[in-house]
């Protein structure tokens, strides 16, 4: 919990610092004149969250994207429960979890200027963040509304390459479907009951869970089953530089949504409320 903690405190530290100006364009060299250490500090932020809980980079993933999901990337999900808020820490996706270049990913130039809400939305995040039991056609379709293509979703999706998924989220699948290599099956119920266990953590890729690689595509590979994506993912599982290539296309698309820029929003002095 302590590291968790930490890693929080960091990343909140980073929005911090990438949220300190009020100029109505983004661009990477942002803060270059106004906080020219600001990244730098913010890399050894991040290398020292990662270093004490390797699984704090797959979960700074997650965090950015749930955030850019529900009303835009405006760090709305880092808002604590008010009177007047209805804090996204307690929507139903994420009430379980609660930089790439330390795992091996790729460097894309992160857009620098943005500002942060004065509001969040319990019932935005429970109606639009994608859920694991989801249909390809429904997953594509809620990323489609979000200005992200077939292609962005499963670049994006290559992110379960890092971290761990609760025994609860892929029960269903290693019981209950035949689509799914036996042994993958086999290895996860060792650890996942079919009853209990809800929260009890497990990987998703078995080869290299610490590093951001192209094994999440190679291992759905093993049992394609004719989807419209399969095709994307056949060219990620051979061509790992074009995934990579790919992801930090989507990574900047995903960070486009929503913007709060100019005088719009606020800059908080506190990333978990807003400024009274």
């Amino acid at each position: 919990m302590a590291a968790k903690a930490g890693a929080a405190a960091s990343f909140m530290f980073m929005l911090f610092l990438l949220n300190t100006a009020c100029h109505a364009h983004l661009s990477p060299a942002f803060y270059d004149s106004s906080c020219p250490n600001a990244l730098s500090t913010i890399r050894t932020a991040i290398r020292s969250a990662i270093a004490s809980d390797r699984r704090m980079a797959a979960s700074l993933i997650r965090l950015h994207f749930h955030d850019c999901f529900v009303q835009g990337c405006d760090a709305s999900i880092l808002l604590d429960e008010t009177s007047s808020i209805q804090s996204e820490k307690t929507a139903l996706g994420n009430l379980k979890f609660l930089t790439l270049l330390e795992v091996g990913g790729p460097s894309y130039a992160v857009k620098l200027g943005r500002r942060d809400s004065t509001t969040a939305s319990r019932t935005l995040a429970n109606a639009e963040l994608p859920a694991f039991f989801e249909s390809l056609e429904s997953l594509i379709s809620r990323f489609q509304k979000k200005g992200l293509t077939a292609r962005d979703m499963v670049a994006l999706s290559g992110s379960h390459t890092l971290g761990q998924a609760q025994c609860f989220t892929f029960r269903e699948r290693i019981y209950n479907h035949s689509n799914i290599d036996a042994g993958f099956a086999s290895t996860r119920r060792r650890r996942c009951p079919r009853v209990g266990s809800d929260a009890t953590l497990a990987p998703l890729d078995l080869v290299t869970p610490n590093s951001f690689d192209n094994n999440y595509f190679k291992n759905l590979m093993q049992n394609s089953n004719g989807g419209s994506t399969d095709s994307i993912v056949s060219e990620y599982s051979r061509n790992p530089a074009r995934f990579k290539s790919d992801f930090g296309s989507a990574m900047i698309k995903m960070g486009d949504i929503g913007l709060l820029t100019g005088s719009a929003g606020q800059i908080r002095r506190i990333c978990s409320g807003v400024n009274n």
